[in-house]
Protein backbone atom coordinates (compact mmCIF):
# COMPACT_ATOMS: atom_id res chain seq x y z
CA UNK A 1 0.00 0.00 0.00
CA UNK A 2 1.28 3.59 -0.67
CA UNK A 3 1.34 6.06 2.49
CA UNK A 4 -1.97 7.83 1.62
CA UNK A 5 -3.56 4.08 2.30
CA UNK A 6 -1.53 3.32 5.53
CA UNK A 7 -2.82 6.87 6.72
CA UNK A 8 -6.38 5.49 6.24
CA UNK A 9 -5.65 1.68 7.58
CA UNK A 10 -4.22 3.28 10.49
CA UNK A 11 -6.45 5.67 11.46
CA UNK A 12 -2.31 8.14 11.60
CA UNK A 13 -2.32 11.11 9.44
CA UNK A 14 0.43 11.44 6.88
CA UNK A 15 2.19 13.98 8.49
CA UNK A 16 2.15 12.39 11.56
CA UNK A 17 3.61 8.78 9.81
CA UNK A 18 6.21 10.89 8.31
CA UNK A 19 7.50 12.00 11.63
CA UNK A 20 7.80 8.03 12.80
CA UNK A 21 9.58 7.49 10.39
CA UNK A 22 11.80 10.31 10.62
CA UNK A 23 12.06 9.65 14.39
CA UNK A 24 12.30 6.01 13.70
CA UNK A 25 9.41 4.70 15.41
CA UNK A 26 8.30 3.21 12.25
CA UNK A 27 10.35 1.05 9.98
CA UNK A 28 10.83 2.48 6.73
CA UNK A 29 8.79 1.20 3.57
CA UNK A 30 9.94 -0.88 0.49
CA UNK A 31 11.20 1.84 -1.97
CA UNK A 32 9.66 1.85 -5.76
CA UNK A 33 10.66 5.05 -6.41
CA UNK A 34 12.80 7.89 -5.47
CA UNK A 35 9.69 9.40 -4.20
CA UNK A 36 8.00 6.93 -3.04
CA UNK A 37 7.33 3.81 -1.12
CA UNK A 38 5.01 0.78 -0.09
CA UNK A 39 4.06 -0.52 3.26
CA UNK A 40 2.54 -3.73 4.49
CA UNK A 41 0.45 -4.96 7.21
CA UNK A 42 3.27 -4.78 9.39
CA UNK A 43 3.37 -0.80 9.09
CA UNK A 44 -0.03 -0.67 10.21
CA UNK A 45 0.75 -3.34 13.33
CA UNK A 46 3.58 -0.69 14.53
CA UNK A 47 1.62 2.33 13.63
CA UNK A 48 -0.77 0.86 16.30
CA UNK A 49 1.53 0.45 18.77
CA UNK A 50 3.29 3.56 18.41
CA UNK A 51 -0.13 5.33 18.75
CA UNK A 52 -0.87 3.41 21.51
CA UNK A 53 2.26 4.55 23.14
CA UNK A 54 2.16 7.92 22.63
CA UNK A 55 -1.39 9.18 21.65
CA UNK A 56 -3.07 6.97 24.92
CA UNK A 57 -0.04 6.12 26.93
CA UNK A 58 1.39 9.49 26.70
CA UNK A 59 4.94 8.23 26.44
CA UNK A 60 7.68 10.14 25.18
CA UNK A 61 8.94 10.12 21.61
CA UNK A 62 12.67 9.27 22.94
CA UNK A 63 11.04 6.92 25.54
CA UNK A 64 8.64 4.97 22.58
CA UNK A 65 11.70 3.96 20.10
CA UNK A 66 13.46 2.15 23.24
CA UNK A 67 9.95 0.39 23.96
CA UNK A 68 9.55 -0.47 20.71
CA UNK A 69 13.27 -1.66 20.04
CA UNK A 70 12.70 -4.28 23.78
CA UNK A 71 9.72 -5.06 21.96
CA UNK A 72 10.99 -6.15 19.43
CA UNK A 73 13.89 -7.85 20.39
CA UNK A 74 14.16 -11.56 19.81
CA UNK A 75 16.60 -11.80 22.75
CA UNK A 76 13.98 -11.50 25.05
CA UNK A 77 11.49 -13.35 26.45
CA UNK A 78 7.61 -12.58 25.56
CA UNK A 79 7.01 -11.86 29.26
CA UNK A 80 9.43 -9.08 29.64
CA UNK A 81 8.48 -7.91 26.19
CA UNK A 82 5.47 -7.27 27.40
CA UNK A 83 6.58 -5.63 30.30
CA UNK A 84 8.76 -3.44 28.74
CA UNK A 85 5.65 -1.89 26.93
CA UNK A 86 3.60 -1.32 29.88
CA UNK A 87 6.07 -0.21 31.89
CA UNK A 88 6.64 2.69 29.95
CA UNK A 89 2.96 3.92 30.47
CA UNK A 90 2.41 7.06 32.89
CA UNK A 91 2.38 5.85 36.61
CA UNK A 92 1.95 7.77 39.73
CA UNK A 93 3.65 9.91 42.11
CA UNK A 94 7.35 8.43 43.19
CA UNK A 95 8.16 7.76 46.55
CA UNK A 96 10.30 10.42 48.66
CA UNK A 97 13.74 9.97 48.91
CA UNK A 98 15.03 9.09 52.65
CA UNK A 99 11.31 9.57 53.77
CA UNK A 100 10.58 7.53 56.74
CA UNK A 101 7.31 6.97 55.99
CA UNK A 102 8.04 5.78 52.67
CA UNK A 103 10.41 3.05 53.78
CA UNK A 104 7.81 1.91 56.55
CA UNK A 105 5.57 1.61 53.43
CA UNK A 106 8.02 -0.46 51.15
CA UNK A 107 8.11 -3.01 54.17
CA UNK A 108 4.33 -3.08 54.09
CA UNK A 109 4.26 -3.66 50.84
CA UNK A 110 7.25 -6.21 50.51
CA UNK A 111 5.20 -8.26 53.52
CA UNK A 112 1.81 -7.57 50.75
CA UNK A 113 3.64 -9.72 47.82
CA UNK A 114 5.20 -11.99 50.06
CA UNK A 115 1.36 -12.66 51.25
CA UNK A 116 -0.04 -13.14 48.01
CA UNK A 117 3.12 -15.33 46.60
CA UNK A 118 3.69 -12.95 44.13
CA UNK A 119 7.29 -13.61 42.95
CA UNK A 120 8.69 -9.92 43.38
CA UNK A 121 12.23 -9.51 43.30
CA UNK A 122 13.93 -6.95 45.66
CA UNK A 123 16.52 -5.90 43.37
CA UNK A 124 14.14 -4.82 40.75
CA UNK A 125 11.70 -2.76 42.84
CA UNK A 126 14.05 0.73 41.88
CA UNK A 127 13.44 0.14 38.31
CA UNK A 128 9.53 -1.08 38.59
CA UNK A 129 7.12 1.94 38.29
CA UNK A 130 3.93 -0.01 39.59
CA UNK A 131 6.06 -0.92 42.98
CA UNK A 132 7.27 2.40 43.43
CA UNK A 133 3.89 4.33 42.69
CA UNK A 134 2.73 1.33 44.85
CA UNK A 135 4.91 2.32 48.07
CA UNK A 136 4.16 6.11 47.63
CA UNK A 137 0.62 5.55 47.81
CA UNK A 138 1.10 3.64 50.83
CA UNK A 139 3.35 6.30 52.38
CA UNK A 140 0.36 8.82 51.82
CA UNK A 141 -1.86 6.51 53.52
CA UNK A 142 -0.10 6.18 56.28
CA UNK A 143 0.83 10.01 56.62
CA UNK A 144 -2.92 10.82 56.76
CA UNK A 145 -3.58 8.04 59.25
CA UNK A 146 -5.84 5.83 57.56
CA UNK A 147 -5.41 2.22 57.14
CA UNK A 148 -2.93 0.44 55.29
CA UNK A 149 -1.63 -2.45 56.71
CA UNK A 150 -1.18 -5.63 54.92
CA UNK A 151 -5.12 -7.03 56.30
CA UNK A 152 -6.12 -3.77 54.53
CA UNK A 153 -3.93 -3.88 51.37
CA UNK A 154 -4.59 -7.79 51.25
CA UNK A 155 -8.20 -7.41 49.49
CA UNK A 156 -7.42 -5.36 46.68
CA UNK A 157 -4.86 -7.78 45.79
CA UNK A 158 -6.17 -10.71 45.94
CA UNK A 159 -8.98 -8.58 43.16
CA UNK A 160 -6.16 -7.43 41.21
CA UNK A 161 -4.83 -10.95 40.45
CA UNK A 162 -8.34 -12.16 39.22
CA UNK A 163 -7.95 -8.92 37.22
CA UNK A 164 -4.80 -9.92 35.88
CA UNK A 165 -6.17 -12.97 34.98
CA UNK A 166 -8.87 -11.18 32.31
CA UNK A 167 -6.60 -9.00 31.05
CA UNK A 168 -3.76 -11.33 29.87
CA UNK A 169 -6.89 -13.85 28.77
CA UNK A 170 -8.04 -10.48 26.48
CA UNK A 171 -4.57 -10.06 25.49
CA UNK A 172 -4.13 -13.54 24.46
CA UNK A 173 -6.90 -13.60 21.79
CA UNK A 174 -4.94 -11.57 19.43
CA UNK A 175 -3.71 -13.91 17.44
CA UNK A 176 0.42 -12.11 17.26
CA UNK A 177 2.94 -11.51 19.92
CA UNK A 178 3.19 -7.94 18.06
CA UNK A 179 -0.73 -7.96 18.49
CA UNK A 180 -0.66 -8.67 22.25
CA UNK A 181 2.40 -6.11 22.93
CA UNK A 182 0.21 -3.59 21.44
CA UNK A 183 -3.14 -4.56 23.14
CA UNK A 184 -1.22 -4.67 26.51
CA UNK A 185 -0.58 -1.09 26.08
CA UNK A 186 -3.80 -0.06 24.94
CA UNK A 187 -6.30 -2.19 27.44
CA UNK A 188 -3.53 -0.95 30.37
CA UNK A 189 -4.74 2.98 29.21
CA UNK A 190 -8.35 2.08 27.95
CA UNK A 191 -9.29 -0.07 31.07
CA UNK A 192 -8.16 1.52 33.55
CA UNK A 193 -10.74 4.67 33.49
CA UNK A 194 -13.32 1.71 33.32
CA UNK A 195 -11.65 0.27 36.37
CA UNK A 196 -11.97 2.90 38.67
CA UNK A 197 -15.75 4.41 36.79
CA UNK A 198 -17.16 0.71 37.98
CA UNK A 199 -15.41 1.33 41.25
CA UNK A 200 -17.04 4.32 42.21
CA UNK A 201 -20.12 3.44 40.74
CA UNK A 202 -19.92 0.00 43.22
CA UNK A 203 -19.28 2.68 46.33
CA UNK A 204 -22.63 4.13 45.49
CA UNK A 205 -24.68 1.14 45.32
CA UNK A 206 -23.16 -0.14 48.39
CA UNK A 207 -23.85 3.42 50.04
CA UNK A 208 -27.38 2.99 49.15
CA UNK A 209 -27.72 -0.23 50.31
CA UNK A 210 -26.15 0.82 53.46
CA UNK A 211 -27.02 4.21 54.05
CA UNK A 212 -30.34 4.56 52.91
CA UNK A 213 -32.86 2.71 54.98
CA UNK A 214 -31.10 3.98 58.01
CA UNK A 215 -31.49 7.72 57.07
CA UNK A 216 -35.17 7.11 55.85
CA UNK A 217 -35.73 4.77 59.14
Amino acid sequence: MRLAELSERSGVSTATIKYYLREGLLQPGRRVSATQAEYDDEHVRRLRLVRALIQLGKVPVARAREVIAAAEDDSLDHHRRLGAATWALAHGPEPAEGDPEADAAGRTVDALLEHVGWQHDESRSAVSPAYRTLVAAVAALRRLGYPCGVAHLLPYARLAAQLAVTDLDLIEEQPTEAGQIEAAVALTVLYEPVLLSLRRLAHAEESARRFTAVDEA
